[in-house]
């Protein structure tokens, strides 16, 4: 009987997304999409209960800190909703006290942002908790600094005054970093 609920959950390749940054959430969606996931997504812990509660997914991503809330009380739906699936939480604000609550809650992995598709698809089908070997070829320094400018410019929506200013950045500079391509 094992058996079957695991080849049937193995056919079942609904994902939900819950994250407030719209830029990860697309990006990340058309990548689990080419890895053969049906991704829903969601922008809010309400959004993200609402849709456990209609369809409960096999697999969900989950932010830790939400504009109405927190990604704990999402994940905490999803393993009442449905217990045999696999939740993540990724989170910019990691730390110890959280990551607890989170396996406490029945998350299966708690990963820092920014996590890449191939790490988050490897901790969804991970045998029990996982422990990420480093990557082969991890993001440069540039490649770091380069995508948290882009989260902080996308959170001042695209205001480059803003976001310059809270980047204790001369908006000149930040300008020519937007402009060019993301570094390798």
């Amino acid at each position: 009987m094992n058996d079957v609920s695991s080849a049937s959950k193995l056919a079942d390749r609904s994902l939900l997304i819950v994250d407030g940054e719209k830029t990860f959430v697309t990006r990340f969606t058309r990548e689990m999409e080419q890895r053969g996931y049906r991704v829903e997504a969601a922008e809010t812990a309400k959004a993200g209960i609402a849709a456990i509660e209609s369809r409960p997914p096999a697999y969900a991503v989950i932010d830790l800190k939400l504009g109405d809330g927190s990604g704990l009380d999402v994940l905490a739906a999803l393993s009442k909703k449905r217990p045999d699936a696999r939740g993540i939480i990724v989170t910019g604000y990691a730390n110890l006290a959280t990551a607890v609550a989170a396996v406490k809650l029945g998350a299966t992995d708690y990963l820092a942002k920014p996590a890449d598709a191939d790490e988050i698809d490897r901790a969804l089908h991970a045998d029990g908790p996982l422990t990420i070997a480093p990557p082969e070829n991890p993001m440069s320094p540039d490649r770091v600094r380069w995508e948290h400018i882009q989260r902080v410019y996308e959170q001042c929506g695209r205001n480059v005054s803003e976001t310059a200013r809270r980047l204790s950045m001369h908006r000149r500079t930040l300008q020519r970093i937007l402009a060019k391509r993301a570094p390798r």
